[in-house]
């Protein structure tokens, strides 16, 4: 738990460092008035909390608090593009009986290199890496735990040629019909039970398909935004009709300049995602629709 709390305390330093960074002035050659790099995005700490003392209606005391660091490093000059996304979350709940367990853990950089075709249209190749900073567990009776996931068990590599169609930045599709795929499980335990798809007692998986990516955000309101994230892919040297798919839905609700409140849910089916499901003693692994969901009041502050 120490070291879940000290992550937390690292992420706020982060922050801290890149927004700086981030307003520092840029220096041009003389003569040279172009700014190819634009740095920007946003911290967010989100607190939850009840407390119940002699209430009849009954009720059990809970606190959460979430971090979630989004930055994006994009370049242009002419018709070349690199778009850059970084996506660090993490969070700790606490409720009484149970203690204090982790409700978000992501560490997502996404890479997308382009050269336009048309107005709207580019040649793109795509990168995308996925993983978590801590032990994931999934919890039984009299709190007992099974891992089920780790830093770097799983990460995901994903990365290829391909084309996008990009409206704006808040409105673009990338098709790669050729990526390819590496699963990592650096966790003795899960690989040797065949996690995420490897081998029994392999640590990676390579596979060859197609990949689609997608980006929404609209302005439902004035103060409030809907944001849509998508990933699929689709392997095809086994069972391509097996897609995995990331699906996650954001909204936010600006209250002033630095308190807004953030509402979120992500859908994840992933075929080679086995999950232990304990009956009458027995446990069995099955592949199941994942959901996280997130929502809470708080700070964000936007550079």
């Amino acid at each position: 738990m120490r070291n879940m709390k000290k992550l937390l305390f690292s992420f706020l330093f982060i922050a801290v460092s890149i927004t700086g960074y981030s307003q520092t002035t840029v220096t041009t050659a003389p003569g040279d008035t172009a700014h190819y790099w634009t740095i920007h995005g946003q911290n967010t700490l989100l607190i939850n909390q009840s407390s119940f003392k002699n209430w009849a209606g009954g009720g059990v005391n809970a606190a959460a608090a979430n971090i979630v660091l989004d930055y994006d490093f994009d370049y242009k000059k002419n018709k070349w593009s690199w778009d850059n996304k970084a996506i660090l979350g993490y969070g700790l709940s606490d409720v009484t009986g149970t203690g204090w367990r982790k409700n978000d853990d992501r560490l997502i950089l996404n890479s997308l290199l382009g050269y336009q075709a048309a107005k709207y249209w580019l040649y793109t190749f795509y990168a995308n890496f996925q993983s978590q900073f801590t032990d994931g567990y999934n919890y039984g009776d009299n709190n007992s735990r099974t891992i089920i996931s780790g830093p770097f068990a799983p990460a995901y590599i994903t990365f290829g040629p391909g084309f996008a169609y990009k409206k704006s930045d808040n409105f673009r599709v990338n098709i790669s019909p050729a990526a390819g795929r590496i699963t990592l499980v650096d966790n003795d335990t899960l690989s040797s039970i065949g996690a995420f798809g490897v081998k029994p007692g392999s640590k990676s998986l390579f596979e060859f398909g197609a990949s689609l990516d997608a980006y929404y955000k609209i302005n439902i309101a004035q103060n409030i935004s809907f944001e849509n994230i998508l990933k699929m892919y689709s392997n095809y040297l086994s069972k391509p009709q097996n897609i995995y798919t990331d699906y996650t839905a954001n909204l936010f609700m600006k209250v002033n300049k630095l308190v807004t409140v953030n509402a979120g849910v992500e859908l994840v089916s992933d075929p080679l995602a086995k999950i232990p499901i304990t009956n009458n003693g027995i446990t069995e692994y099955h592949s199941l629709l994942q959901i996280r969901q997130i929502f809470g009041a708080g700070l964000t502050y936007k550079f």
